[in-house]
């Protein structure tokens, strides 16, 4: 059974990675970040009376300098835990991914499905699923999109990764959204013959993301269907 990877870590797992200085200057950004979701809460759409009323709360700004302080390991850990602790508003969200490095990119991404946005991020995962970054592909395609996406873009991604070489494991809940989509499958199909006519392999990811398209019958059990075309074989020519 595929499982969606999750490379976010905990507030307790990082506090048992992290050293002294960096659990310190965690504990400060969340503190700005609470602080900034109070203060949203408190009196929503208010600009901020301090200073330069567009220049950003800062909490964003230690959002940008968490791989500084935390270790560029832990990044995508700390970016979301930020997220999270600050709601972060949807012209929040989209400020941080459109401003940010690919890194910061990615963390927003893998964060979407733990704030309170309905689909009206939709547009970042589209956009992350124009690029050709793997890093940000894999992302694009966790929960969130599994929630949001309509069956056209979804099996698109699904695509976009076999495309891209993205391990299908990224794709969250392939196995419910895939199952009985015989629109998905034909896709695949063609996907493959295209790869064989042009002398490519056909990765075997194609093949795990086919068999899952198969209906399940009366039993819960799946009917696998028509198996996509091997890669030719290897002539003396080549």
């Amino acid at each position: 059974m595929l499982t969606s990877p999750n490379p976010l870590k905990s507030r307790k797992e990082l506090d048992a990675e992290l050293g002294g200085a960096a659990r310190a200057w965690l504990d400060e950004a969340l503190a700005e970040a609470a602080h900034e979701a109070v203060g949203a809460a408190a009196t929503p759409g208010t600009p901020r009376p301090e200073g330069n009323p567009y220049a950003p709360p800062p909490w964003e700004l230690r959002y940008a300098a968490a791989g500084r302080h935390c270790g560029f390991e832990h990044a995508d850990s700390v970016r979301s835990l930020l997220l999270v602790e600050a709601r972060a508003s949807l012209p929040s969200v989209t400020r941080l991914y459109e401003q940010g490095t690919a890194a910061e990119r990615r963390a927003v991404l893998l964060t979407l499905h733990r704030l309170d946005l309905g689909d009206t991020a939709l547009p970042l995962v589209e956009d992350a699923l124009r690029a050709n970054d793997t890093r940000l592909v894999s992302a694009a395609v966790g929960p969130y999109a599994a929630d949001h996406l309509d069956p056209h873009a979804w099996r698109h991604a699904v695509l976009k990764c076999l495309f891209t070489e993205v391990p299908v494991a990224a794709v969250a809940r392939l196995g419910d959204r895939a199952r009985g989509d015989a629109e998905l499958a034909r896709m695949l199909g063609d996907f493959a013959a295209e790869r064989t006519a042009a002398g490519r392999t056909v990765p075997e990811d194609l093949r795990t993301v086919l068999a899952l398209t198969a209906p399940a019958d009366e039993g819960g059990h799946q009917t696998p269907p028509t198996a996509a075309p091997a890669a030719p074989a290897p002539t003396e020519e080549s």
